[in-house]
């Protein structure tokens, strides 16, 4: 079996003890490299040549862990970048993808989602890609506040999970509920209870109003580039 290798970088010690042990449990995972700094993660990425690395951003400075991922990119593009922090808030999320990131953790997620994360990021599964991020980095100021903006669509939709998205597009594409719960195999009730969730998240009281927004902002033409 072939197995995923991580480098874990954060500034405290204790949270990388935490991240190797839930790691290399995994079957499929091992632990090649602890970094504290970002200075120090360029060097394992480039000695290691991990397929993951988990990247802490407020080290040794506030956004050494974006310098590192820049850097990362640049050089070893082949290697997949997560970003570990405390920090939830969008400009930060933001900068991250921007930088060349493929998922944004923080640290109190769950271990699933974690896991989840890892294997996604590897697996080329995740569906919010750094390009999509560096296209609206510099609207973020202008468009922060306002509720119908593309970055205020796109921050939901990259909180959605994998299902989630998957039936946002099925319906935004002309799919009812009844061929939704045929293709995934699952009762059309199964399908109301995710969309009511979806609904949640997009704080709308119907899909058509979810559809008209994302058509409107052009938001699957983003993800299908």
């Amino acid at each position: 079996m072939s197995m995923i290798r991580v480098v874990v970088t954060d500034d405290i010690e204790d949270i990388r003890d935490y991240f190797r042990m839930i790691i290399d449990r995994e079957q499929d995972m091992e632990v090649v490299g602890v970094a504290s700094n970002g200075e120090e993660a360029m060097r394992i990425a480039r000695e290691a040549r991990p397929h993951i690395m988990l990247m802490d951003i407020e080290m040794e400075s506030e956004f050494a862990g974006i310098h590192a991922i820049e850097e990362i990119k640049r050089t070893m593009p082949e290697i997949k970048v997560i970003v570990l922090t405390i920090h939830a808030e969008d400009d930060v999320m933001f900068k991250a993808y921007g930088a060349g990131a493929m998922d944004f953790i923080v640290k109190t997620s769950s271990i699933a989602d974690i896991i989840n994360s890892i294997r996604n990021a590897h697996n080329n599964s995740l569906y919010m890609r750094p390009e999509i991020a560096e296209k609206i980095l510099g609207e973020f100021t202008k468009l922060h506040n306002e509720k119908n903006s593309l970055i205020y669509t796109l921050n939901i939709v990259s909180k959605l999970t994998n299902s989630e998205f998957e039936i946002v597009r099925a319906i935004y594409n002309g799919l009812t509920y009844k061929n939704i719960a045929k293709e995934r195999s699952v009762e059309e009730v199964t399908i109301r209870t995710q969309v009511n969730k979806i609904l949640k998240k997009f704080n709308q009281g119907n899909m058509k109003e979810v559809v008209a927004s994302l058509r409107e902002l052009k938001i699957f033409e983003i993800y299908s580039r």
